[in-house]
């Protein structure tokens, strides 16, 4: 989508003076090319920025979560970090950003901070939110059974999207999800997920569906009966916070953060979120311990007499 928006001149521009000023090699130029075509790609369909001097940290800091959510190797987010640095240190040197945003970017493990895990009443806000005629004329049952998929389960945007009927048990209550590199792992829904996935594949899917498209074995499909982009539900959670009232920002990743942290602050031990999340190494997963901490001393604080 980069290619269609205002970033187009900059991007060729950028890339032409990394090859004339920086001598990269083809591979290189192709590799940087990239990273930067879905950095914009992300800038303009998902935050609906079109001035490059707008870009803060925090965008950055953000985009770099959304690689990290994938499963991307840590080589492959360097790389992607050292692209996005060098592209804003050249929107400066060519006067279109006052200052380097990316300049402070470091390693995702020292840098990346999760986004702000949402508190039960507020996830239950969106979901209703989400599925009000206010919020989706077209599409409420699916809009509302996206959102309880998310936070019931944890998994991944990409994931969820690629979701297809034939992963769904709702006789045993799990979800079979492919995460990175095709690995297979069985996550379990609660009963209030697979409720609002019924009401909208009995209701809403096919309506939506049409003839002789080749996503028939999609879960969620668009108004043009596709599968449904990642942007879209991108786009379907921000207008759900706006419509719940929430006023910081919020991602799908929310609902994925949200779901391990609750799971341990209800006493889950680490393996199993792990599990559920998809995490290679349980080092990921202790990302989370943090909150969790932090929720224990709340209560400390709260309730010891001499908290």
């Amino acid at each position: 989508m980069a290619k269609e928006t205002s970033f187009a001149p900059l991007l060729r521009d950028f890339l032409h003076y990394l090859k004339l000023e920086k001598g990269l090699s083809g591979n290189t130029l192709d590799a940087y090319g990239r990273d930067i075509h879905n950095y914009l790609d992300y800038l303009f369909a998902v935050l609906k920025l079109r001035d490059p001097g707008g870009v803060s940290l925090r965008h950055i800091e953000d985009y770099l979560l959304e690689l990290t959510e994938t499963g991307l190797a840590a080589t492959t987010i360097a790389r992607n970090i050292s692209s996005i640095r060098s592209f804003h240190l050249f929107l400066m040197l060519e006067g279109h950003a006052a200052a380097n945003p990316a300049q402070l970017v470091k390693l995702p493990k020292k840098a990346l901070k999760l986004p702000e895990v949402l508190d039960a009443t507020q996830i239950a806000r969106m979901i209703e939110a989400a599925g009000s005629s206010e919020a989706a004329s077209r599409t409420p049952l699916r809009n509302r059974a996206i959102l309880e998929c998310l936070y019931a389960t944890g998994m991944r945007v990409s994931e969820l999207t690629e979701l297809t009927l034939a992963q769904l048990y709702p006789e045993i209550g799990f979800v079979r999800v492919f995460g990175k590199g095709s690995k297979e792992r069985l996550i379990p829904a609660g009963r209030k997920a697979f409720e609002a996935v019924e009401s909208y594949l009995k209701s809403e899917r096919g309506l939506l569906q049409k003839p002789g498209q080749t996503t028939d074995n999609a879960v969620f499909l668009n108004v043009r009966g596709s599968g449904l982009s990642r942007v879209s539900v991108w786009q379907l959670v921000k207008k759900a916070a706006r419509f719940a009232g929430i006023t910081s920002p919020v991602y799908p990743h929310a609902f994925r953060h949200s779901f391990a942290t609750h799971l341990l602050e209800g006493g889950a031990d680490l393996r199993s979120v792990q599990q559920m999340l998809g995490h290679v190494s349980i080092n990921t997963t202790e990302i989370y311990t943090h909150v969790d901490r932090s929720f224990l001393q709340q209560v400390y604080r709260d309730f010891h007499p001499r908290g």
